[in-house]
């Protein structure tokens, strides 16, 4: 099966985002999610990227987190920016306020809003959370599970991958120790493999963005990054990207 893996741009926020894609491109990866501060959500940005795009071969898959108002011209802004832009998924942090007219966008542009758990005290910050603000809503509106603040709440991640079923439109991939520490990615106590399983049962691995996002060191992030992508690659040898 082939996965649509990439990096979360946020991991080389340091840098200015032109070198972060060829960053990203060195690393043998073909897609990114920006975010805004890389690469604000904008028309004016669609140009750039697609230049971007045309010089790496990284493609702009998803972007976010956004924060997401209960704003109409806000909000169709951003879903104009991501249908000229080709984003498949907008990682989000809505407020709950938003989620009808929100729905409303999703079906109108159908592009996946996948709401980002964030930690323990974070409004989305449990499986519940996410699972009660989705339910009944249109298929589009659904999960972008991250790994390492969904067990820093505590919670497990294949659970979360069982619960929300077809609504994982997402992965931020980050593995953490006993202590709740990152550390490079599939030496932590995260069972990938499980999780994984689960979401290619719900039939969306091969078409949901799976991003690394690994902050390790800021400061010269890549040697982490690239560890952290051998074991990724090892851990799910039986995914083609």
């Amino acid at each position: 099966m082939q996965v649509k893996l990439g990096l979360q741009s946020y991991s080389l926020k340091k840098m200015p985002y032109e070198k972060a894609v060829e960053e990203i491109a060195g690393l043998g990866l073909s897609y990114v999610e920006a975010f805004s501060g890389h690469l604000p959500p904008k028309q004016e940005s669609v140009p750039r990227s697609e230049a971007l795009y045309e010089k790496y071969n990284v493609k702009l898959l998803s972007h976010g987190v956004n924060a997401m108002h209960s704003n109409r011209e806000e909000l169709t802004g951003l879903f104009d920016f991501a249908k000229a832009a080709g984003v498949q998924v907008l990682t989000a942090d809505p407020d709950p306020k938003c989620l009808d007219l929100l729905e409303e966008l999703v079906d109108s542009y159908g592009i996946a809003v996948a709401i980002h758990n964030h930690g323990p005290a974070h409004r989305y910050g449990t499986i519940d959370s996410i699972a009660d603000a989705v339910q009944g809503r249109n298929e589009l509106m659904g999960m972008c599970l991250d790994t390492g603040h969904l067990a820093n709440s505590g919670e497990d991640i294949t659970e979360a991958a069982r619960r929300l079923g077809s609504r994982i439109h997402g992965l931020h991939l980050r593995d953490v120790d006993r202590g709740n520490k990152e550390v490079v990615l599939g030496t932590g106590k995260l069972d990938f493999s499980s999780m994984l399983l689960q979401i290619e049962e719900s039939g969306v691995l091969g078409r949901i963005p799976v991003i690394l996002e690994i902050e390790l060191d800021p400061d010269n992030p890549i040697p982490g990054i690239r560890k952290s992508l051998t074991n990724v690659r090892s851990l799910f040898g039986h995914i083609r990207e």
